[in-house]
């Protein structure tokens, strides 16, 4: 099955931020290069390493919106992964150069997504889209609704 297109744009001077011109929505985005421990033996990037280049992502992203985990947790919230999705398209190989784009997506009461598509860096071919989905629990790990700061984020960052 062919993928729909990702083609993001820069929309001002912060290239933290992209806008995807075929599907209308921004975008952060954070570079990074594959590393050899991060292939497997066929040379290709082992499947499961894609959870932590999403980690990298949704990390990069709050602490670029001024809410870094570590206050997250300083607060006294913690959002486990509840649920999570990967669509696969093209490998990346060792030294390869990519983009990891993030961007909230949906917010309940107590839940929260993240949205991800990592793009080759050099070629702009798509490599996979995937999602998180998160519980806020307490420090007591009970649910707990959203800490406000995220839910402001969920509600300010750009369409």
């Amino acid at each position: 099955m062919k993928p729909r297109p990702f083609r993001p744009e820069p929309p001002g001077d912060d290239i933290r931020y992209v806008r995807d011109i075929e599907g209308g929505l921004c975008w952060h985005r954070c570079a990074n290069r594959i590393l050899y421990a991060d292939t497997d033996r066929s040379t290709v990037v082992y499947h499961a390493n894609y959870l932590r280049y999403f980690e990298y992502g949704r990390a990069s992203l709050m602490r670029d919106a001024a809410f870094p985990y570590k206050e997250i947790e300083a607060s006294g919230f913690i959002y486990p992964i509840i649920d999570l999705g990967i669509q696969f398209y093209e490998p990346l190989y060792y030294d390869d150069p990519m983009w990891i784009h993030t961007r909230p997506a949906e917010l309940e009461r107590v839940k929260l997504r993240f949205d991800y598509v990592i793009t080759h860096a050099a070629s702009g071919a798509l490599v996979c889209r995937g999602f998180t989905k998160h519980c806020a629990l307490n420090a007591s790990g009970k649910p707990t609704a959203v800490d406000p700061k995220t839910v402001r984020l969920w509600k300010a960052f750009p369409v």
